[in-house]
């Protein structure tokens, strides 16, 4: 009898014993779980840390540079040469772009009215090494406003902030003699996100002729770097009043363009003004005009 109980309280103590061994089985299951999860969780890690990535540029495209400005306008700023227009050379006119026009009004022996007007435009696209493309536009910007402050023989220089035209707008202003005569110079920049837009306007009077209002001249400059901002504004789709888009406008294209991902200190983007102070000499050199051989002894 004795016997048989032992026997008997030996069964559930087999049972408990299964139980537990049960019990603790069970509880490995969900640890596996957990650990596979902590494993799938730290391999999603590197895709969170990504390269880096830069702010989109707004615009893609320039304007036809020798369309950018009105007929109006030319003709009140270069009269006698509203179709000269010149387009310059590029490798990329989708990220830099330029046209020049030169009058020459000659009044024979009372003299001659010279004018010459240029526009500018270059566009930079993002790129992770070189940053976001309206940060390098307002670096060219700075440039550009700089360089126009230091034209050799530049005299009465006046730099004027404007506003209400781009992202951020300059004038700068100075008198350069020349033999044949006083040149009044109107450098006008503005930067309209990832775009800088330069309009160099200079004028004289030649052979005895009155020498050309600086004011009104500045007024003129100002008047063609809106339209040719807006004219940007217009090329990518905005709707051209010359104010910079959202920051949710389409960005540039993923690779940057060859030619707007090279330094603007490259030759092929030397600063308008520079060539403005020029411009008078290669302008009035293809006029027939009194201007001509003095512009050539210069």
């Amino acid at each position: 009898m004795r016997r048989a109980l032992v026997c008997a309280a030996a069964v559930p103590a087999v049972l408990i014993t299964a139980a537990c061994s049960s019990d603790s089985g069970d509880s490995k299951a969900p640890s596996g779980e957990e650990s596979t999860q902590q494993s799938a969780s730290g391999t999603s890690q590197p895709s969170a840390s990504a390269s880096p990535t830069v702010r989109p540029a707004a615009y893609r495209k320039l304007p036809e540079p020798c369309s950018a400005l009105t007929k109006k306008t030319l003709d009140d700023l270069v009269p006698e040469g509203s179709k000269s227009g010149k387009k310059g050379s590029s490798d990329d006119p989708s990220a830099r772009a330029s046209c020049a026009w030169n009058s020459l009004d000659n009044n024979g022996v009372k003299g001659s009215q010279f004018r010459w007007l240029n526009v500018s435009l270059l566009r930079f696209d993002s790129d992770t090494a070189r940053g976001a493309g309206d940060d390098q536009a307002h670096t060219y910007y700075s440039q550009q406003v700089k360089d126009a402050q230091s034209v050799e023989g530049a005299k009465n220089a006046r730099v004027v902030p404007l506003s209400g035209t781009g992202s951020e707008a300059t004038t700068v202003r100075y008198d350069l003699k020349k033999k044949e005569g006083l040149f009044k110079q109107q450098t006008v920049v503005a930067r309209v996100e990832n775009v800088v837009v330069t309009v160099d306007y200079n004028g004289a009077g030649l052979a005895g002729e009155e020498t050309p209002d600086a004011d009104d001249m500045a007024k003129d400059a100002q008047k063609a770097l809106k339209e040719a901002v807006a004219a940007v504004s217009s090329a990518n789709g905005q709707d051209g009043g010359g104010t910079s888009p959202s920051q949710g406008s389409p960005s540039a294209s993923k690779s940057p363009s060859k030619s707007s991902s090279k330094s603007p200190s490259g030759p092929a983007s030397t600063p308008a003004t520079k060539t403005a102070a020029k411009a008078p000499a290669k302008s009035g050199s293809s006029g027939a005009s009194p201007a001509k051989s003095a512009v050539r002894k210069s």
